[in-house]
């Protein structure tokens, strides 16, 4: 009897310790954020509407009705004066780049902001792990990465992995991939770069669909620190919670709306179709569904389910008395499940467009509003340039969930949710110098006060690019 009793105790100790085991191994299995630097390059490198307005003048097969589209997207755009372009275009040379613009543009960002990195967190880089660089349009030999590595010195032994081709989306790509090392390494630190290299993506023809990307796109990029080691848990600004990735590239009319290739001319440049916004709100949609059970409190999706079967029966019901029920589309209330929303600034269309998706108020909007009017759109780093606004404006505080949106060529929807692991006040932040001017009275381009008159000429008389500048 008392050899069962003990049998029976080891069993239970035995059940009891593995389920301890499993739980204390996933502690080691999370993913936090230490730190991160995005770049501000040089005031040199800023764009303003005077140097604009040169810009246009140079590039030589713009006529009348490509500068009418360019003033309409310029407006439009959502985009300021303070934004920044590589030291190629300031030079002249954006007809003619070559290999050494886009590798000094890229360097330029590494040595800055990867180091500005390491001296805050006082990390070497000989402790990094993990190295990920996402840079879409720039593949260099040897690659971006081995080139950080050298400048560095990281580690022989370092696992490296260099992204192309992922497109606005890249960031989160990269968070997921570290996010799976992480599964199944223990203390680890991994080093995240992303950017874009604008340098040798100028397009000089005069396709509009390829002019848009020239308005839209700005320099920058981020780095970002991460570490799923578990006694720096308290040092840490975020948690990861979850990450969802959709790919509609199987669809061709989602494939086709956002692809690099040549105009009928051979100049080759980025091409956004006109189906583009179609094919974002299925990605986005689709995403949604995935992740929105991962974020949100069962009473939320719960009213939910009743709110649309209320409606499912109702609509049944005035279908066949001929009458419309009046209810409106039921929706999801994220704010019941997320505190901070950092939105893609893919421009001032996206993100009129989540907002109007998810009923977020202007005070959800304006990190990204905001990022779009400095910084413009930095393609796949964009995202920490919204959460650096959030952070200086310290709007983070212990426990807040931040859901992270974006959007890239293929067609992709990639989000996540981070958990704010402490109280954040901003320090060395990329809007330090600019916070407080933010968000400003007018977001009012001022191209249209220059340039407005545009819009009045006739093709028959307008003369040439001359009367427009």
């Amino acid at each position: 009897m008392e050899l069962l009793t003990l049998l029976y105790a080891l069993s239970v100790f035995y059940f009891l310790f593995m389920i301890w085991k499993r739980v204390d191994a996933r502690r080691d299995q999370e993913c936090y954020i230490l730190d991160y630097q995005c770049h501000k390059p040089t005031d040199d490198r800023m764009l303003d509407t005077e140097f604009c307005g040169k810009l246009i003048k140079r590039t030589k097969n713009l006529g009348l009705f490509e500068y009418k589209f360019l003033l309409k997207a310029i407006v439009s755009s959502g985009i300021g004066e303070q934004t920044y372009a590589p030291r190629i275009m300031f030079e002249g040379r954006e007809d003619n780049p070559t290999l050494p613009d886009g590798i000094s543009e890229m360097e330029e960002f590494f040595h800055d902001s990867i180091a500005k990195l390491f001296a805050r967190t006082a990390i070497s880089p000989s402790e990094i792990d993990v190295l990920v660089v996402n840079v879409s349009m720039l593949s260099t030999v040897p690659s971006l990465a081995a080139r950080i590595i050298n400048h560095y010195k990281l580690r022989d032994d370092i696992k490296v992995y260099n992204l192309s081709g992922m497109g606005c989306s890249a960031s989160l790509i990269s968070v997921d991939l570290v996010r799976n090392i992480f599964k199944s390494n223990k203390n680890l630190y991994a080093l995240v770069v992303t950017s874009e290299s604008l340098s040798p993506n100028w397009y000089s023809g005069n396709d509009k669909s390829m002019i848009l990307a020239n308005c839209l796109f700005r320099s920058g990029g981020c780095a970002i620190l991460l570490t799923n080691k578990r006694v720096l848990k308290k040092n840490a600004m975020f948690k990861l919670n979850c990450l969802v990735r959709t790919h509609h590239g199987a669809r061709d009319e989602s494939f086709d709306c956002c692809i690099q290739k040549e105009d009928e001319e051979g100049r080759l440049g980025f091409h956004l179709g006109k189906n583009l916004p179609k094919a974002a709100t299925r990605a986005f949609v689709d995403n949604l569904r995935v992740i929105s059970p991962k974020i949100l409190p069962m009473s939320e999706l719960l009213r939910f389910m009743v709110v649309s079967l209320v409606k499912k029966l109702m609509s049944q019901n005035s279908s066949k008395g001929g009458g419309s029920t009046g209810i409106s589309k039921p929706v999801i209330n994220f704010r019941s499940g997320v505190d901070h929303f950092c939105l893609h600034t893919g421009g001032k269309a996206v993100i009129d467009g989540i907002g109007k998706s998810l009923e977020l108020s202007e005070y959800d909007l304006e990190p990204a509003r905001m990022t779009l009017h400095r910084f413009g759109n930095t393609s796949a780093s964009s995202l920490w340039y919204v959460l650096g606004y959030m952070e200086a404006k310290k709007r983070l505080k212990k426990g807040d969930r931040v859901l992270m949106i974006s959007f890239g060529a293929g067609f992709k929807c990639n989000s996540c949710l981070w958990e704010v692991v402490r109280d954040l006040g901003g320090d060395g932040n990329v809007w330090n110098d600019c916070i407080d001017g933010y968000p400003p009275e007018s977001l009012a381009n001022p191209f249209m006060e220059k340039y407005g008159w545009i819009n009045q000429e006739d093709a028959n008389t307008f003369k040439s690019k001359q009367d427009f500048l």
